[in-house]
């Protein structure tokens, strides 16, 4: 992945001035008398602001305090039944190994078949000598009350946290419980930007952003995806016969989050501040060393609690997985987005449901460029195994269906069971018959959604390789079962090797790489998206950073953030240097689109086009983003060496700024913002139809404008974002490919690309433009996160269509 190699020397970067203004740091805020509302001049607003929008994304106080609830019914469950199982059920009896009856006298070798269920139910009074009998199950009864009693008043207080957030959402934000789940993040968010001007809840500044408001939500997953993205943790180890693995579970995030920044010994001394000792460079060694001694005392108590854990990690395991797996076998075969994969993924400034969403589309694309790859000889053994496992499922099938007696020979259930898991899993590596080889396709379409992706990927989407290392980010969700399970082992050993290797690193990361933001804290640099400290020139932002290489960010992280979260808040005002790199970016995309074929050539050309007709049709920022993703140039930098004589290496990346381009000419300036950096339509705008152009593009679309008006606002305007973004991302990547090579001499000088028509005359500017007209407003739609639940995405996710273009032997 990204790779980075160990620091030699970090830069103390100075503190950023945009958000501090002189003097605001000493600002005082009249308070009016008589006032005296909870959330008034709150003083830990990181709490605050997470609480918020915790409640919004968990819809509301009834489902939070329902769900706290049944987590503690759930635990208590786990401990009673396991309990019952072991001390209070006679075996013997339930496998009729012993003709034993607790119920009645026992009259002959007959009554092993009329053994009821509570017969192998011990009484009430044998089942509790045997519980005090065992100072082991009574040690581990008295550990689990104690922490189910630690649990419960958590709970409570959590509850009259909830209840807090419940009256500020109706008394200050007026949203009343029954329109919460209609109303979107972005609204809710603009309501307390509003409030903040009215009656300030944050004393430092007078007004609040929605960067303010996203830097306190998450403050430390900045930090953490910082420190993913420049290699710091040690999730990369070398397994003998396996290689370099990616290791990064539950259990290992939650110590790296206590050891860093909430533990008694953490490197913060509150939520928004960094101890200032950790600020100075005098005492690097020492600190480094206590925090050495953190880690190691950290990872021994991991070490001393891993029986108990990995006790709990089984139990909780079986008990979640065993119904599914028996039930669905091939669900061990689904994909999941792996912890790793997330943080790797992450936009710095990205809040929990907009990363959800984003991975939610991208899920279909990643899971058919994983099933792509097949192997041979793996399929010609499964679709034998299959032969035989289904001829014998078959015939007992049959004998069952013929004589219901068949069922009481031992163990037949046993191997009806065991043969349909064999056939199920078999099935799983039988490729379809009807699939195209089109890797190349498909990785783009998977890059559109998660926008990042490391450059030795690109022309290489059919080797074995990136295949593997695309497995890293999204993994079987048996391998996931399984790091969960070992965790508890593994873990230990982390903190104490690798973790407290890197603890002078560590100390220098968080010195170098915060700064002090008036009305916000400390923060990590590189959630401020500054181009001219933290920009990589070979991510166009060449000429306008100052960062070293030890200050950028890899993989294009702070110009795609930026992007993202420019897209994502359309109303947030970017500093000075941060409106150069967009306008910069937007110029750049004009010019290439010069070059590059028509969007009417896109849409009319491209094999989606026709979908467009239907009312069985996706919404218009879907099919518009499928379609130039279907188009062949965007494949054509992916092309084997020998053919990409046939199209020049710029044509990709023109053909996504065409379309745009075409976006940004639909814009038009708007009262109540003054600069207009998001390619999204306007609500000033008409309000008639979705979109009106030439006949080409219009006539395709009108059809659909029907369902498109249907929706909502909030969640057509998130829809016409992900496709903005997604078209961002592909052009960017283009550039940096193009930039790349340019600078090792692959490629001559781009030639531009005509356009395939019938007419072969210049295309003006306005042929080449999609005017789009929306009624919807610039916010987001809300998404519910569960915390790394992916049985949404398995099931119905609504995703570009990837259409099956080339055949194997062309690709």
């Amino acid at each position: 992945m990204a790779g980075f190699e160990t620091y030699q020397e970090y830069h103390r970067i100075e503190d950023c001035d945009e958000d501090s203004p002189p003097g605001e740091e000493d600002l005082l805020i009249h308070v009016p008398e008589g006032r005296g509302d909870p959330w008034h001049h709150i003083k830990n607003l990181d709490n605050f602001f997470t609480r918020i929008y915790h409640f919004h994304q968990k819809n509301g106080f009834a489902c939070m305090v329902l769900s706290e609830f049944f987590e503690l019914v759930q635990f208590l469950f786990v401990v009673t039944f396991t309990t019952f199982l072991f001390n209070c059920v006679e075996y013997d009896v339930l496998f009729a190994n012993r003709v034993v009856n607790h119920t009645g006298q026992s009259f002959g070798p007959l009554d092993r078949n009329k053994v009821t269920l509570p017969d192998a139910i011990l009484p009430s009074e044998q089942c509790t000598e045997r519980i005090q009998g065992n100072s082991w199950i009574i040690f581990l009864l008295i550990m689990a009350a104690i922490f189910w009693v630690y649990r419960l008043v958590k709970v409570i207080c959590n509850v009259l946290s909830y209840w807090e957030i419940r009256q500020f959402y109706i008394k200050a934000l007026k949203i009343q419980m029954d329109e919460l789940c209609n109303c979107t993040w972005q609204e809710v968010q603009g309501r307390l930007i509003l409030l903040q001007r009215e009656h300030p809840m944050c004393v430092q500044k007078r007004e609040l952003s929605e960067l303010d408001i996203y830097h306190r939500i998450l403050r430390f997953k900045n930090y953490t995806v910082a420190m993913i993205n420049k290699s710091l943790l040690p999730v990369r180890l070398r397994v003998p016969f396996f290689g370099d693995m990616i290791f990064v579970t539950q259990g290992l995030k939650y110590n790296f989050e206590l050891i860093l920044f909430w533990g008694p010994l953490s490197l913060f001394q509150n939520k928004w501040s960094l101890h200032p000792k950790y600020k100075r460079a005098a005492n690097r060694q020492e600190l480094a060393k206590q925090l050495s001694h953190v880690i190691l005392l950290t990872g021994l108590v991991n070490l001393l609690l891993c029986p108990f854990v990995l006790v709990w990690q089984v139990l909780y395991a079986f008990f979640s997985y065993a119904e599914v797996i028996k039930r669905e076998p091939g669900s061990l075969g689904a994909r999941r987005w792996s912890l790793y994969g997330r943080l790797y993924l992450r936009h710095f400034n990205e809040l929990d449901h907009e990363l959800q969403g984003r991975m939610g589309r991208g899920y279909k694309p990643a899971a058919k460029y994983m099933n792509s790859f097949i192997s041979p000889m793996l399929s010609v053994l499964a679709k034998n195994v299959a032969f035989f496992s289904g001829s014998v499922f078959a015939v007992l099938i049959a004998l069952t269906v013929y004589d219901e007696d068949v069922l009481t020979v031992q163990h037949i259930l046993t191997a009806i069971t065991v043969l349909g898991v064999v056939i199920t899993i078999t099935r799983s590596f039988i490729p379809d018959e009807h699939m195209v080889w089109c890797p190349e396709q498909l990785l783009q379409c998977v890059l559109a959604h998660i926008h990042y992706m490391p450059d030795h990927w690109k022309g290489n989407a059919n080797k074995s390789e990136t295949r593997d290392e695309m497995a890293q980010l999204f993994q079987y969700k048996a391998v996931f079962i399984l790091e969960e399970l070992l965790s508890p082992i593994i873990t230990p050993f982390i903190l104490i090797f690798p973790l407290r290797s890197k603890s002078l690193e560590i100390i220098d990361f968080f010195r170098n790489f915060t700064v002090d933001v008036a009305g916000v804290g400390d923060i990590c640099s590189f959630a401020q998206m500054d181009i001219r400290r933290h920009g990589n020139p070979q991510w166009m932002s060449e000429g306008q950073t100052e960062a070293s290489v030890y200050q950028q960010a890899e993989n294009g992280k702070t110009e795609l953030s930026l992007m993202h979260f420019t897209i994502k808040n359309p109303h947030w005002q970017p500093p000075q240097e941060s409106s150069v790199f967009i306008s910069h970016l937007k110029e750049k995309v004009h010019h290439d689109a010069q070059t590059g074929p028509s969007p009417q050539l896109l849409l009319s050309e491209a094999p989606l086009c026709t979908s467009l007709l239907s009312n069985e049709s996706a919404t218009g920022p879907d099919n518009l983003l499928a379609s130039v993703l279907a188009h062949p140039v965007l494949t054509a930098s992916g092309l084997p060496g020998r053919n990409r004589r046939f199209i020049s290496p710029s044509s990709a990346a023109s053909a996504a700024a065409s379309v745009l381009a075409s976006l940004s000419s639909s814009q038009q300036p708007h009262a109540g913002r003054s600069h207009s950096h998001t390619l999204l339509p306007s609500r000033q705008q008409q309000d008639d139809l979705m979109y009106c152009s030439d006949h080409t593009v219009g006539d395709s679309m009108y059809a659909s404008d029907t369902k498109m008006l249907s929706q909502s606002h909030s969640a057509l305007v998130s829809e016409f974002a992900s496709a903005e973004m997604s078209l961002h991302a592909i052009y960017m990547h283009e550039v940096h490919q193009q930039k790349t090579q340019n600078a090792s001499g692959l490629f001559q000088a781009p030639v531009p690309m005509r356009d395939m028509s019938t007419n072969s005359g210049p295309v003006t500017q306005s042929a080449q433009t999609v005017t789009l007209v929306s009624p919807v407003s610039g916010r987001l739609g809300g998404w519910a996160e569960e915390e790394e639940e992916e049985r949404g995405d398995e099931e119905e996710i609504n995703t570009n269509p990837v259409p099956d273009q080339t055949s194997r032997g062309s690709s």
